[in-house]
């Protein structure tokens, strides 16, 4: 292309539009380049996604001419079947070999000196982990943020149920962006209709059937999503979790305590850690966890604000991690591997490791009655008595306690004490703490249950309690019978050990505050409810659902509990970043 037709970006930095880059079965990807001003070739930066590549993730990162500005070449491909690019879009199934493709693409241009790096967010996230995988010469490093490796446990369900809200928004906004592609005007206006009122779609029953999901020319990836309710070979011939060792790169993640792909986030570093190809790689993972939702990231949710400290400035971080692996500038160095937001203490604080182990023990205990807030249920490190009474609600398919936030599904650290009124969930909550508490890491549970319906879920919300009363969400777990007994098989009636994580972390308890645990059946419609008859949830209507009588025990036999990742309070010097 003529470097006159190129557009000018200011600061000397120059677009090119609509770059065609054929792969090796003939398809032709579109990107766009932003070439730096200095002369010469440079290192590149890759963002490969399936949102239109004009966007370039902008609501989170810098505009690429920002990073060119800094002596980058950056490309932002429309991804296969998106956009201008060739081909049929199917979620993650071509991103590895299209993005090595496309790497190897890029080392022969001219302007390139042969190093590329990745970054994006989300399914940009996963771009990366796949092109990693594949391991194209010239991929020296990769940053992505709120993301999964494993696309099962980290993505679309948490043992066994299904992501609801998230996975649905997610397909019809898709499949939306699919069927305008084809200029398929029937199937457009359905599934506009169902965006326009996002919130309501999570009550069509079946779900399976939504009719924005059906009709000639609607992909059937969402009902694929729906079908595989366990991790088979189709969940991992999409991801990178049985590869892992094939990832030689040192990688920069970024995940948010209240965004939904956090456990998929902390557990792909985790993983990444242990199991990456190579000893550079292994000991350069680094994570960085704030008190983010999926978008944006910054200093307030909702009503909460967490401080100044919460606008960490990620694109210079971004600039950092890309110069010390691209430029051999060697300013990452002693950098932390991990930097984490303190709930509660509103500060960033380092670690060497993310803790995995939760030995800090606060056993369930009530006189029968841990009903709501209002109950006598309580946290305590003491032992249970043998006589101890189990406690009793009712969990109801058609009037489920709902997720934090409430029925829009929202994320983020919402005050619970209004949601904790019904006699439909237990709560458990410490006495007011005589010195502070830090948890850092990931907090499980193990309940003895017994459920009068052959299948049944059970959720566990990990709660601080301030001393005005304002009950501060921090975290969840969330299991299903058929998921986490589906080896030794689950009974109604019959008393069964619920064990099972809640999501990673990192929170400051005063003195003054409580520690509360919710046990509930449902946190809908974050989550899929379960019907409790056995008919699979995408497939069931409310001729389907069956009520549950929900037993917790908590004597000397069944000894119920939250166990919490506990660090020493000590003052830890912050990790501070200019605000931007």
């Amino acid at each position: 292309m003529n470097q006159d037709a190129r557009v000018d970006c200011g600061n000397g930095v120059r677009l090119e539009r609509g770059v065609r880059c054929r792969m090796p079965d003939g398809v032709e990807l579109v990107s766009d380049h932003y070439y730096p001003p200095q002369p010469g070739a440079h290192a590149t930066l890759l963002m490969r996604q399936p949102y239109g590549r004009d966007i370039a993730s902008t609501v989170t990162y810098a505009h690429p001419a920002w990073f060119a500005r800094h002596g980058y070449n950056v490309v932002i491909q429309d991804v296969r079947g998106r956009g201008d690019s060739e081909g049929d879009f199917y979620p993650f199934r071509h991103e590895g070999r299209d993005g090595a493709a496309t790497i190897a693409w890029l080392r022969t241009r001219p302007e390139s000196n042969r190093r590329v790096g990745m970054y994006g967010f989300s399914y940009q996230g996963m771009t990366q982990l796949l092109a990693a995988a594949e391991q194209p010469e010239g991929l020296l490093c990769i940053a992505p943020a709120m993301t999964a490796a494993d696309l099962y446990h980290g993505w679309f369900y948490q043992n066994g149920a299904l992501r609801l809200a998230s996975i649905l928004g997610w397909g019809l906004q898709m499949l939306k962006a699919d069927v305008r592609h084809k200029k398929l005007r029937e199937p457009s206006g359905r599934l506009e209709q169902a965006w326009v009122n996002l919130s309501a779609q999570t009550s069509v029953l079946p779900f399976r059937a939504h009719p924005a999901l059906h009709g000639d020319g609607v992909p059937q990836y969402v009902l694929d999503w729906f079908d595989h309710a366990e991790p088979d070979d189709y969940w991992q011939s999409l991801d990178v979790s049985q590869t892992l060792n094939r990832i030689n790169v040192p990688a920069l993640h970024a995940s948010g305590w209240y965004d939904m792909f956090l456990r998929g986030s902390v557990y792909g570093f985790l993983d990444l850690c242990n199991r990456a190809g190579s000893v550079l790689a292994r000991e350069n993972q680094y994570l960085i966890a704030g008190p983010w939702i999926h978008i944006p990231w910054g200093d307030r949710i909702g009503t909460a604000d967490f401080g100044r400290e919460a606008l960490l400035d990620m694109d210079e971080i971004h600039l950092r991690w890309f110069n010390h692996w691209l430029k051999d500038s060697g300013e990452f160095a002693g950098e932390p591997r991990v930097r984490h937001f303190v709930l509660g203490e509103n500060r960033w604080r380092s670690a060497a490791s993310f803790p995995t182990d939760a030995k800090f023990r606060l056993l369930l205990y009530s006189n029968g009655k841990a009903n709501s807030r209002k109950g006598d249920g309580v946290l305590s490190r003491t032992l249970p008595s043998a006589e101890e009474p189990c406690d009793i609600f009712i969990y109801d398919p058609e009037v489920p306690v709902l997720a934090p936030g409430g029925a829009a599904a929202p994320s983020g650290q919402f005050d619970q004490a209004s949601m904790e009124l019904g006699n439909n969930l237990l709560v458990y909550t410490t006495e007011p703490l005589d010195a502070p508490l830090f948890v850092f890491g990931i907090p499980y549970v193990i309940l003895y249950c017994a459920t009068s319906a052959a299948h049944s879920d059970f959720t566990a919300k990990l709660v601080r309690v301030r001393p005005g009363g304002a009950a501060e969400f921090l975290c969840m777990g969330f299991a299903r019978s058929s998921w986490l007994f589906r080896e030794t098989g689950y009974s109604a009636g019959k008393i069964h050990s619920w064990h099972f994580p809640l999501e990673p972390t990192s929170c400051r308890f005063d003195a003054g505050d409580c520690v509360r645990l919710e046990i509930a059946s449902s946190a809908f419609p974050l989550y899929d409810r379960n019907p409790g008859s056995g008919i699979p949830s995408p497939r069931a209507t409310s001729w389907d659902w069956v009520r549950s009588t929900q037993s917790v025990y908590h004597d000397a036999q069944h000894e119920s509990a939250l166990y919490l990742p506990v660090a020493p309070v000590a003052p830890v010097a912050p990790v501070v970043e200019e605000a931007g």
